[in-house]
């Protein structure tokens, strides 16, 4: 069947790609909204014979009812409509609106043939003046508006008027400009117009009454002006749904579908309403025939009728017509609904077939023994019953599908593809399934041989060890025993495996290198148990031919003592574990080896599909967006600049182009010249297409600007979005969106890369550009987040420095807050808050602000929320510790040795570790660049040697300096008294580290205890000695082992000694208890070794310099506290 392709974007009918889906409409469709609308416009157009239309009688219901001039109905002799003008004294006191009205409206009536006829106008003017009549005369000659072809005059009938007439309408007969005959009586009126045709005030037999005429009259005209409104709304309805686009989703069908049923119910009901009213008035029409068969109908009456009968029918066409239509429309978006449940359906249970499929593509059938071969077709079985649910399940879609094929649904060439991969992928399943569970099967019957054959040798053995040797000295117990040996061989048949070259044909497709090896030890083993048997049949042969002296048989098992206890059960747990060894060890090599080999080559090549498509999509989508950019240019942009145009441009418009477009045309020229072509280039190697973004990663970053403009743009828009000059634009370029659908574009293009990477990334796995796409993806992410942190920061307000010179933003997010403040060396909670402050952190590379988020207004892009600045912290003066008031979401935020302290609550635990880390970057950094200047400053400036200090030129500790430790640790006793008073020994080892050591970061796994993750790449690195003295406690740290001091930030200590991973035995002076701490956590104040090489001596060293210096010692401080 020819049908009209109507495009229709539907992402649902896209797979992976950039498919485009089409709605089929067919040829009867098209005849039938033809048909519906054909009478809906014939309808419309017979209600009234003049667009402009004249009065009705409603509207001049009071002069109708005057009655100084009526419509009865009669013809003339030729068919000319008699229009009679009766005994009226007060007709010269008519306003001249009145007259032009009634006359106007009652020339109106008549059909138009009959109007064109011509009209006889009958003046009854019998009990009236000559001066009167001749007045008369005047104003029709002057005011009639229809075409008049005969006045007919009763003159007035008292003799001097009548006298007066005759003589005086000779004169003024050229005066009227109309042919006009003056009567003496109604006979000689009946000479011009039949008797039948007149009233029976004119002598004639017609009845007339005015009040039914107007009541008639009214019914008439307001029935037609029903009608004509029903054929309006009916148009328009049959005109939108004929427009309507089918939706892409669920929902919307059911919505729609809904939407446009309620508007049926309304155009039935107006129907409805319109065809009894028609009803009504053909029944009051047809009451004189009815009450009298002999009435006759006049002409108009019979025209009234003829007209209510044809609106009649020609709504019952138009009803029949829609009723037609709405048939065609509703089964077209119940197909359309139908469409959308499969697709979700098929959404739903492809990537099930997929996951299930791969599942069991890579379930192994390799077993390593019988219970093993068990256990995996136990797991199989259970995946069979999930796969087997899945492709009832998908071949019931099918079904669906094929039923709504066979219903000549309307997207027919989408369903069938997706009917028949559905089929497909449930045969790859089947297909894969039988294949796995018919090589577990065979792979389980040759466990169970071997296994069989297996016991049987064990139990061979055992038997030729139980044989007692005292029985067969005699030759009764040597037959016996021969006997009894023949019966066990006779069984050999039923237990044994014995052609090796039929098993390996046979179980060719199970047989791995474990299990080949099994069988050879298997078959190996019966020939040995054969060969046993064998000689001890000999031996027992010879015992029972002969008597001889008694012969001691020797056992296979020497190792065997008693009969009782047989070693068959340990042997074979040392074989099976043996054999699980030897699976285990090769297990990977099976499970990647042959068995997939075959199916590389086809994976590869279905990923290189893949990949083509997405490049394809991304290509086809990019040029799209070019010319898309190009229109919204040229066609609203350019057209700002046309004079033409300028009358059309509001003012609130004027001179707002680069609001309004942003950089826009920076966007389309990079796209169109460079981006689109370098794309282009990458056609046939989409996995290196990664490569092409990186090179144009600065040049993307051109869609920041245009992203902080937006809204500035959307306010704009929406302040002149009614304007005519934006109307007069989209008409031009015949596009169903506005404007700010398009300048939405560019946003939406740059959000669409990172999924187009993403699916490419997925399909490059192992591709020689995959890095370059993950390295391009994350660049993308990167520019959204940069876009997206900028877009907050604009809205940033009160702060009133140069939010520049607070360099890089990091991070931003909400947060609940809490603060204490330390007066002077009391904490004072402030106000005792229970309850958290809301506030908005960003997180700079040299500061931390916060702020307050206020209420959201506007809509669009004016909905973003705006931030109200309340504080700042210098990333040079803070410390932070990670784990606050027991909450894993919590951590505290200090500055000027937490004189000033703020507990922040994240949202997650996730939130709260990556500012923690994002925190402890920003001071690792800043306490490297300290350490540097500071390495710099000691360099520059000659340090004292002594024997007892120790320099070391690498970061990490030798394993002799680690001996040699350990020696002197031994001979050592640990006196802390001792200790304390006196200078380290030359036994003791320098503190190998230093003390302002940063090994605490996450980061630094790979370091051990004795480096500095900080300092692991500088050459020359000054160790700082162990210094007994006092040291300061720089972050609080809980106890965390039985053995392990619990300290508070501040703290003073009293150094003991020495321990191993940084840690040192100290004693707090606060509390009076010993015990372990982290040596990073503690900044020396007063050492007792004056001679030694120090960091925290007075003469230019690290811990020197941090003391004297707040912000970097507050920088060390707070990253030392981060983990101690």
């Amino acid at each position: 069947m020819e049908t009209v392709r109507e495009k229709v974007e539907s992402e649902d009918l896209k797979e992976g790609g950039g498919k485009e889906g089409f709605v089929s409409i067919t040829v009867e469709e098209m005849k039938s909204f033809y048909s519906y609308t054909l009478c809906c416009q014939l309808l419309h157009n017979d209600i009234l014979k003049k667009e402009d239309g004249p009065l009705l009688a409603a509207q001049i219901g009071s002069e109708l009812q005057k009655q100084f001039a009526i419509l009865p109905g009669g013809r003339g002799i030729d068919g000319h409509p008699v229009i009679f003008l009766p005994e009226f004294p007060a007709f010269g006191e008519l306003p001249e609106e009145e007259l032009q009205n009634v006359l106007r409206y009652l020339t109106s009536v008549p059909s138009v043939a009959a109007s064109g006829e011509g009209f006889i106008l009958i003046i009854d003017r019998r009990l009236d003046r000559w001066a009167a009549v001749r007045a008369t005369l005047l104003r029709i000659a002057g005011s009639f508006p229809g075409n008049l072809h005969l006045v007919l005059v009763l003159r007035p009938t008292a003799l001097f008027q009548r006298t007066l007439s005759d003589f005086l309408f000779k004169f003024n007969r050229d005066e009227f400009k109309m042919k006009v005959v003056m009567l003496s009586t109604v006979t000689e009126l009946h000479a011009y117009i039949d008797p039948g045709q007149l009233t029976t005030e004119l002598g004639g037999t017609q009845q007339y009454c005015h009040d039914s005429w107007i009541s008639h009259r009214t019914a008439i005209e307001a029935f037609a002006l029903m009608v004509k409104t029903v054929a309006q709304t009916l148009q328009a309805f049959g005109t939108e749904l004929a427009e309507t686009e089918l939706p892409n989703d669920t929902e919307a069908t059911v919505d729609l579908l809904h939407k446009h049923t309620l508007q049926k119910d309304t155009m039935k009901e107006d129907l409805k309403v319109a065809l009894s009213q028609g009803r009504r008035l053909l029944a009051c029409i047809n009451e004189p025939l009815q009450t009298d068969p002999d009435y006759s109908m006049t002409q108009d009456e019979m025209e009234n009728l003829a007209t209510v009968q044809r609106l009649m029918g020609q709504l019952d066409e138009t009803e029949t017509a829609f009723d037609d239509f709405w048939e065609r429309h509703s089964t077209k978006l119940e197909q359309c609904l139908q469409l959308r449940h499969f697709e979700k359906h098929f959404r739903e249970v492809r990537p099930q077939l997929d996951v299930m499929f791969e599942r069991l593509s890579g379930f192994s059938e390799v077993s390593i023994s019988p219970a093993h071969a068990e256990h995996v077709l136990r797991e199989l079985s259970s995946h069979e019953e999930k796969a087997c649910e899945l492709m009832d399940l998908a071949l019931s879609l099918a079904s669906e599908g094929d039923r709504l094929i066979e219903n000549s649904h309307y997207a027919e060439d989408s369903i069938r593809p997706k009917c028949s991969e559905l089929r497909g992928v449930c045969e790859e399943i089947g297909s894969t399934l039988r294949s796995k569970k018919g090589l577990l099967l065979r792979a389980r019957e040759l466990h169970h041989a071997l296994e069989k054959a297996f016991q049987w040798c064990e139990d061979g053995i055992l038997l030729l060890a139980n044989q007692p040797v005292d029985r067969c000295q005699s030759q009764d117990g040597a037959e016996a025993a021969l006997q009894e040996l023949e019966r066990y061989l006779d069984t050999a048949a039923l237990h044994t495996i014995s052609d090796r070259g039929a098993i390996c044909c046979q179980y060719e497709a199970v047989l791995n290198p474990q299990l080949r090896d099994h069988m050879d030890k298997v078959f190996q083993k019966q020939s040995s148990v054969q060969e046993m048997f064998e000689k001890r049949r000999v031996s027992l042969k010879k015992l029972a031919a002969k008597q001889t002296r008694p012969v001691q048989p020797v056992a296979p098992r020497p190792e065997v003592k008693s009969p009782l206890s047989s070693p068959n059960s340990e042997r074979k747990e040392r074989r099976y574990s043996a054999d699980s060894a030897l699976c285990k060890k090769g297990e990977s090599l099976v499970h990647n080896g042959s068995t997939r080999h075959a199916s590389l080559s086809e994976e590869e090549e279905n990923l290189a599909v893949l990949r083509r498509h997405v490049m394809n999509e991304l290509l086809e989508t990019e040029r799209a967006y070019v010319e898309e950019l190009l229109c919204v240019l040229e066609g609203y942009a350019a057209e700002m600049d046309n004079p033409a145009m300028a009358h059309l441009i509001p003012s609130t418009l004027q001179s707002k182009k680069d609001i309004l477009f942003g950089n826009m045309p920076e966007i389309y020229q990079f796209h169109k010249r460079t981006f689109l072509k370098d794309l282009e280039a990458y056609t046939d190697c989409p996995e290196l297409v990664g490569r092409c973004f990186l090179e144009r990663m600065k040049d993307l970053q051109i869609y920041e600007a245009y992203c902080q403009n937006k809204p500035r743009s959307e306010s704009l828009w929406r302040q002149c979005s009614d304007c005519a000059f934006f109307q007069e634009c989209q008409k031009k370029l015949e596009h169903k969106l506005g404007l700010d659908s398009y300048l939405l574009k560019p946003v939406q293009r740059i959000t669409k890369y990172q999924l187009l990477l993403k699916e490419l990334l997925k399909y490059s796995k192992g591709c020689d550009g995959a890095n370059d796409l993950q390295e391009a993806l994350s660049s993308i992410l990167g520019i959204l987040k940069a876009v997206n942190d900028s877009m907050h920061l604009i809205a940033i307000t009160g702060y009133e420095g140069n939010l520049s010179d607070l360099g890089r933003l990091l991070m931003q997010g909400s947060f609940s807050v809490w603060t204490e403040h330390k007066k002077g060396h009391a904490k004072v909670k402030d106000l005792a808050r229970f309850k958290p402050m809301q506030r908005h952190l960003f997180l700079h590379e040299k500061a931390l602000l916060f702020c307050k988020k206020r209420e959201e207004n506007g809509e669009g892009y004016e909905k973003a929320p705006s931030y109200s600045f309340k504080h700042s912290l210098s990333m040079s003066a803070v410390g932070i510790t990670e784990n606050a008031k027991g909450d894993n979401k919590k951590f505290e935020i200090w500055s000027n040795s937490r004189e000033e302290v703020f507990i922040v609550q994240a949202p997650t635990a996730e939130i709260k570790t990556a500012w923690v880390n994002e925190i402890r970057k920003v001071l690792t950094q800043q306490l490297k660049a300290c350490r540097d200047a500071t390495q710099q400053k000691s360099s520059d400036s000659p340090n004292p040697t002594s024997n007892n200090s120790s320099v070391s030129l690498s970061p990490f500790r030798s394993s002799a300096q680690k001996n040699q430790r350990k020696q002197d640790e031994k001979k050592v006793e640990p006196n802390p008294t001792s200790e304390a008073n006196s200078c380290p020994s030359p036994k003791h080892k320098g503190w190998n580290k230093p003390s302002l050591s940063a090994d605490a970061s996450e980061e630094n796994d790979g370091f051990s205890s004795g480096e500095d993750p900080m300092t692991s790449d500088i050459e020359d690195e000054v160790v700082k000695k162990l210094a007994p003295g006092k040291y300061s406690v720089v972050a609080d740290c809980e106890k965390a082992g039985p053995q392990e001091l619990s300290v508070k930030s501040g703290d003073m200590v009293q150094l003991i000694r020495e321990g191993e991973d940084g840690q040192w035995f100290v004693k707090n002076l606060r509390s009076g208890k010993e015990g372990w701490v982290a040596a990073a956590n503690l900044l020396s104040l007063i050492s007792e070794s004056k001679s030694s090489q120090s960091l925290s001596s007075s003469d230019g060293s690290v811990s020197g310099n941090l003391s004297t210096s707040s912000s970097c010692s507050e920088t060390y401080t707070s990253f030392s506290d981060i983990k101690p």
